[in-house]
């Protein structure tokens, strides 16, 4: 049986795809804790620069979680579906917000509840015309349970994300750009060379001040600004002690291309 997640390595990119297209790509325990896995092995390679994360298959990128299997623990009572599923959910979403190095969503179809909180949690995402997008857990009855309370309204603002949390309805990828859910809509068949566009882009930088800017922006998005310019400043220090740091002002004051050593 295939992996319910797969990695492909190519120009320091690598590429995740949710691959259960029979099940609309939905997250299962086993998805999930594949991810955090391989995500753990991309981080300590250091030939990698940047992430994509698509789903497998024309219909979808993900339609959320599992919902036969969360529905098992469920049963079992509210500590085991907060153990098995919550707990689970969060600490990937959480570990793609706070990943040091970029990823980017290239999303190829239905974004539904989990599927629709990767995208929130992501650094960047590009979305296919195809695409479509929901927040309908309220339709079997629970709220989002992957942070889609908490990070949608910081992204579209709390009036327009509680409507669509309340009313569970899909939205188009336009509307997604217009929430500053994704970065770009691009038709079907850009889809991943405008996701491998923009991973290329960024990795022309230091990658070690993509992790920096990366630290900055996702803890100061949470504190008073006061605190996040202490936050920018400790990241700002970190980076004045590398090498990256002398080869950048190295390369401006000489007028060349930096070539960043990463270190």
């Amino acid at each position: 049986m295939a992996d319910p997640v797969l990695l492909h390595l190519e120009n320091r990119i690598a590429v995740l795809t949710l691959n259960r297209p029979e099940k609309l790509n939905a997250l299962n325990y086993e998805t999930n804790d594949l991810l955090l896995t391989l995500l753990g092995r991309i981080e300590e390679d250091p030939q990698v620069g940047a992430v994509i994360i698509t789903g497998a298959g024309e219909r979808a990128f993900s339609a959320g979680g599992d919902i036969h299997e969360f529905s098992r623990s469920v049963e079992k009572g509210p500590d085991v579906a907060v153990r098995d599923f919550v707990r689970r959910g969060q600490t990937m979403t959480a570990r793609l917000e706070t990943f040091p190095k970029p990823v980017i969503a290239a999303v190829n179809g239905l974004a539904y509840g989990g599927g629709c909180e990767i995208t929130e949690a992501v650094h960047l995402a590009i979305a296919s015309e195809q695409a479509l997008f929901a927040k309908p857990e309220i339709r079997i009855g629970i709220p989002p349970t992957f942070g889609g309370t908490q990070r949608l309204p910081r992204l579209a603002g709390r009036k327009r994300a509680l409507e669509l949390l309340l009313t569970g309805e899909s939205f188009s990828p336009q509307r997604a750009y217009e929430l500053g859910l994704v970065n770009q809509v691009v038709p079907h068949k850009d889809l991943m060379p405008a996701a491998f566009d923009l991973a290329e882009r960024i990795l022309q930088h230091s990658p070690l001040a993509a992790a920096r800017i990366i630290t900055a922006v996702t803890r100061g998005l949470n504190v008073s600004i006061a605190e996040g310019l202490e936050i920018e400043r400790e990241q700002f220090a970190r980076m004045a002690a590398t090498e990256d740091c002398r080869e950048g002002l190295a390369a401006w004051i000489e007028r060349r291309t930096p070539a960043y050593p990463g270190r």
